[in-house]
């Protein structure tokens, strides 16, 4: 047939195309620098490997694939456990078994043979490449004893085992676990060079389980060879092949129908091409190609990274020990979401003990330990890919839904727990001991919850929010030993409910920008300048109900002058001062005020009843008012013409504002020019007997008129007030 033979050519070409020789011949390995470069150059031979690696099982998949299409009695023979060569090193390929079942230790011994071999003290050693295809599933543990799998390294050469699209699964008992490391042959040790590379574990996609393991020193350069490494694939997977033949022909004809009715939507086409619809946590991740897995009880000792995971989907990391990682103890890469890890320790990494990295989301860490790492224990990053157009296209939201609880981070070289960015990240009930900085939240997070921590002994500040953080929300947390208890610093955040304790400069600061954040119903104990700091705040802060009898302030007099040295406050203070000089200033009357005794503004504006009574009357007889000095009728008066002291009233003198309601005969008064009549005399003002008066100064009395008993007023005549003596009215002191 003309079609099997062109593709038992395509397969071929392929075949020698990506420089393999069939079924086991080796090409020439390239040549390999010497092992101890200096820093840069083992940079540049590790990230070499790293391509290189990836090249490898990118030729193995395909190679496989092409031969699994070729089909007759040559495809059957292909489809059996092979050794691949190619420039890059030797693969030993697990292709997917028809009755399903997974490969061994056992079936690794026969197939393997050179590349597997088992040695003295019961140990296996593998010094090949182990490719589990998609479909495959492999299978490495031991129910009647310890199993020790030893992965061969050297200054040449390395191991690895790598499913991609299949199912790994390692798995030992608590008293037998499953041991893999690195091992060279020529030190008859673990390895613990990386610049020529070491082996690692990785699974692309497919399913990866481990339980009851003790892996040391794998791993170099990259998360995907870092050790082990979960890792989800772009590339879709083939779910076509797990189909058997009769599965496969009823798609192919459902498919066929569909396109005859012009309905294309549910895939066919030309060429029969199935279009899987994107899903997961990107469009360019199909959900069905994401990794899944678990790895529980097991104990993970100087590999590069500890744990990647990345293209994943509710991956459970529990009851885990990592240390001595080369670079992060557990990290949690792009894509990796709703993921649960909880009981884990990371101690003695180089870099963080836990990293939740960009574009990862829902993933709980729970009861985990992060002590003596390098860098910080734990660290969530929620920010955006891109902050604009990318060549990928990247989205421009940020990520987030992330937590840590019930954790603890100890004597870390950084930050205890760190969060850039993202949304709705939390750190709830637990422990920061040590550290620069307890837990610090920067770069534009929003709706972060920080809540009942505890945290004591960091050398700067317990808990810190900056560069652009808002609505975040910090209760029921409790500083111990921190030079500031909580700092601020151009971010928006409500404190309710906090303890600071033994803080030394001040229990909270806020600098910046933090309009509309909230202090309220903190406990704040220690010493310093201030309790709480807003002396370099923007905004408006809201400020009460805070407990802070047990702050002992250390200011100076100067500072403190400073602190109340507000604009508005020197405004008012203005306002205040000018009134007290004024109150000075009109102390007294006359002359000079400065000095005096202050006397009641009001004092000659008493009530009418308590007025003094003027009396002004006229000449008796006639129309002329009298001048100063004259004699006033019906008065004793003295030389000048004043009334003298104690004398009373004439019967028929007038009184200032009043009017004579009778003459001395008792006659009604006469009206006033308008008609009416003249106002009635007080009932208590008697008339009195009449006082001789005293000689007139000026001119003559006229006869009568000392008596004012004889005295008649002519009709329609007003009752004359006197003029005042050298123009003052001069008091009635008579009869009172």
């Amino acid at each position: 047939m003309i079609v099997p033979q062109r593709r038992r050519v395509l397969g071929l070409g392929l075949a020698l195309g990506a420089g393999l020789t069939l079924p086991a011949g080796l090409a020439p390995v390239a040549p390999i620098p010497a092992a101890h470069a200096g820093p840069v150059e083992d940079a540049k031979r590790q990230a070499t490997l790293v391509d290189q690696e990836d090249q490898r099982i990118m030729q193995v998949r395909s190679v496989l694939a092409a031969i699994l299409q070729i089909g007759g009695d040559q495809t059957t023979t292909w489809k059996r456990p092979q050794v691949f060569g190619s420039s890059h090193g030797k693969t030993l390929v697990l292709p997917p078994v028809a009755s399903g079942k997974p490969y061994t230790v056992a079936d690794l011994q026969k197939i393997g043979g050179k590349y597997f071999q088992r040695l003295g003290d019961g140990s296996f050693m593998l010094s090949a490449h182990l490719f589990v295809a998609d479909g495959a599933k492999l299978v490495l543990s031991n129910p009647a004893g310890p199993l020790h799998i030893r992965m061969a390294s050297s200054p040449t050469s390395f191991s690895s085992i790598v499913s991609f699209g299949g199912a790994l699964q390692i798995e030992g008992t608590a008293q037998n676990p499953v041991r893999i490391d690195s091992w060279d042959s020529r030190t008859r040790r673990p390895d613990v060079q990386v610049a020529d590379g070491r082996p690692y574990i990785r699974a692309v996609g497919g399913e990866f389980k481990m339980k009851y393991a003790k892996v040391s020193q794998l791993g170099f350069w990259s998360g995907r060879t870092g050790g082990i490494a979960l890792t989800g694939t772009d590339r879709p997977a083939n779910a076509v092949k797990r189909l058997n033949k009769e599965q496969r022909h009823e798609a192919k004809k459902k498919r066929l129908e569909q396109n005859q009715q012009g309905n294309t939507t549910g895939g066919g086409g030309p060429g029969d091409i199935e279009i899987e619809q994107p899903g997961g946590t990107a469009t360019h991740v199909p959900a069905t190609d994401l990794v899944t897995g678990s790895i529980d009880n097991s104990t993970i000792v100087g590999d590069a990274f500890g744990l990647f995971v990345s293209g994943s989907n509710q991956t459970q990391i529990t009851n885990n020990r990592i240390e001595g990682s080369l670079v992060h103890g557990v990290l949690m890469h792009r894509f990796a979401k709703n993921a649960t890890i909880q009981n884990t320790t990371v101690t003695g990494s180089r870099g963080d003990g836990f990293v939740l990295s960009r574009a990862t989301e829902k993933v709980r860490v729970t009861g985990c330990t992060a002590e003596r790492n390098g860098h910080n224990g734990f660290t969530l990053n929620g920010q955006a890919l891109a902050k604009g157009p990318s060549a990928s296209g990247e989205s421009l939201e940020s990520f987030g839904d992330s937590s840590v609880t019930n954790s603890l981070a100890k004597d870390n070289g950084h930050y205890g727990i760190e969060l850039m960015g993202g949304d709705k990240l939390s750190v709830q009930n637990s422990r920061v001991i040590g550290g620069d900085m307890g837990i610090v939240v920067r770069n534009g997070a929003t709706d972060v919850q920080i809540s009942g921590n505890q945290l004591q002994k960091q050398v700067r500040q317990g808990i810190a929010l900056r560069d652009g953080v808002r609505d975040a929300s910090l209760a029921g947390n409790t500083v111990v030993g921190a030079r500031t208890g909580i700092y601020l610093r151009n971010a928006n955040a409500s404190m309710v409910g906090n303890v600071v304790q033994g803080a030394t400069a001040h229990g909270i600061t806020l600098k910046g920008d933090n309009d509309g954040s909230t202090v309220r119903n903190n406990t704040l104990s220690g010493s310093g300048t201030s309790a709480v700091s807003t002396s370099g705040s923007d905004g408006t802060v809201r400020k009460e109900d805070n407990n802070t009898e047990g702050w002992h302030d250390t200011a100076s007099l100067w500072m403190k002058a400073k602190r109340y040295a507000k604009p508005m406050n020197l405004i008012w203070a203005a306002v205040f001062l000018m009134v007290i000089i004024s109150m000075l200033r009109a102390r007294g009357g006359g002359g000079v005020r400065i000095g005096r005794t202050g006397v009641h503004p009001y004092s000659l504006q008493q009530a009418m009843e308590k007025r003094q009574v003027w009396s002004l009357p006229k000449r008796p007889g006639s129309g002329q008012q009298m001048m100063p000095g004259q004699p006033v009728a019906g008065r004793a008066t003295n030389t000048g013409g004043f009334p003298l002291p104690g004398q009373p009233n004439m019967p028929g003198q007038p009184v200032a504002g009043r009017h004579a309601t009778a003459n001395a005969q008792g006659q009604p008064a006469p009206q006033n020019g308008n008609g009416r009549g003249a106002r009635r005399a007080p009932q208590h003002r008697a008339p009195q007997p009449a006082v001789p008066m005293a000689a007139p100064m000026a001119a003559p009395v006229p006869q009568g008129a000392g008596n004012g008993a004889g005295h008649q007023q002519p009709p329609g005549h007003q009752p004359a007030h006197a003029t005042p003596v050298q123009g003052m009215p001069q008091p009635d002191r008579g009869g009172r």
